[in-house]
């Protein structure tokens, strides 16, 4: 195996080309933020971002994008914001996970969101979870019976709602390819709220990140889409979700409502509607493992996503395994004990610590 690395920007024809028929031959690499436009478009905005091109003679067997930070440690391509994580590769390619980090110039590299399938990474996975997921490729009428069988209550409680809001408000209507930059503005700064009313880091502080979501948005090709979906009530955007489409497959990425009219549920309306709107173009929606306990309900399908850490063998590896090591032993003590967990994250949020690292405990 010989890696090349370049930057996502110099990319040529023939290895898009490549790189996109390895997402085709292989269902679970064919997520949106596994594609090459994604690492191309995170590029224009992020200068660490690489891509190492895994070749075999002149044949080019596979990509890794990354980004590397101090200290020797490398993690996914635009960091903690990617869902989807791993190498993308031919189906016979066979890697070795510490000597790919080594061609890298990385001594750990860092994931949450890796396909647990990856037989180089298993052994330094330290938890496989499930994410939810809904499944459209029978139908959105399909779906949403199923839904109403497992939680009727809960479908009776959220029609009764959307028959309100319509009667406060106004009309309810779902724009699921608004190409608005107003409508994406909106959004942002609703999702800039909630991370401040929940005490958790303010993604937007970040200037990039709304510029990659404006340049994502831009990109309309049948492999790869930015999907900016709104509801509209009375004429007025309620809720609206931003998220990446690869082929038939929506990962959802950023979903915000108005807080005015929380009492609506209208995150929860805007996504079933879309749902129903996108059903004919769109076979599953994936809504992350980070999503909210609502998500038991809506979820007809789950998917397994791995997180941990590789590491070298030199001294620099060796520390950050030791490190990593502690942290998870942290990480398990604390999970057992609800009382302790509970006193940890009041500390957190009282000192402020969640604003920098919430969730990582």
């Amino acid at each position: 195996m010989r890696v090349t690395l370049i930057r996502p920007g110099d990319l040529g024809p023939s290895e898009i080309s490549a790189w996109r028929a390895m997402q085709r031959a292989t269902p679970a690499l064919n997520n949106p933020f596994l594609a090459p436009e994604y690492a191309i478009t995170v590029g224009l905005v992020r200068p660490q971002s690489s891509v190492a091109v895994l070749t075999d003679g002149p044949r080019v067997t596979g990509f890794f994008p990354f980004e590397k930070r101090g200290l020797g440690v490398g993690v996914p391509i635009s960091g903690w914001l990617s869902s989807c994580q791993g190498v993308i590769h031919q189906e016979e390619n066979e890697w070795d996970a510490a000597e790919l980090m080594r061609a890298c110039g990385l001594a750990a590299w860092k994931f949450d969101n890796l396909l647990p399938d990856q037989k180089p990474f298993v052994p330094y996975h330290n938890a496989t979870r499930p994410a939810p997921a809904i499944d459209l490729s029978g139908g959105f009428d399909c779906y949403y019976a199923g839904l109403r069988a497992r939680a009727s209550q809960f479908c009776r409680e959220l029609e009764r709602k959307a028959r309100k809001m319509e009667r406060e408000i106004g009309p309810l209507t779902v724009d699921s390819g608004s190409r608005d930059p107003g409508a994406l503005a909106t959004l942002i700064a609703w999702k800039s709220q909630q991370y401040q009313r929940t005490a958790h880091v303010d993604r937007f502080e970040q200037p990039w990140l709304a510029a990659l979501l404006e340049r994502l948005l831009a990109v309309q090709t049948a492999e790869f889409a930015g999907v900016l979906s709104v509801l509209y009530a009375g004429g007025q955007p309620v809720a609206a979700q931003f998220g990446l489409r690869s082929d038939r497959l929506l990962v959802g990425w950023f979903t915000g409502y108005n807080a005015r009219y929380g009492k609506y549920s209208p995150g929860l309306i805007h996504l079933l509607r879309m749902a129903s709107n996108l059903s004919a173009t769109v076979d599953a929606i994936h809504m992350g493992k980070g999503a909210r306990a609502y998500t038991e309900h809506l979820k007809n399908q789950e998917v397994m996503v791995s997180d941990g850490m590789v590491t070298t063998r030199n001294a620099l590896g060796l520390a950050h395994r030791a490190v990593n090591t502690a942290s998870k032993r942290a990480l398990v003590a604390s999970r057992q004990s609800p009382r302790v967990h509970s006193a940890l994250d009041g500390i957190l949020r009282r000192f402020g610590v969640s604003k920098r690292a919430y969730g990582r405990l």
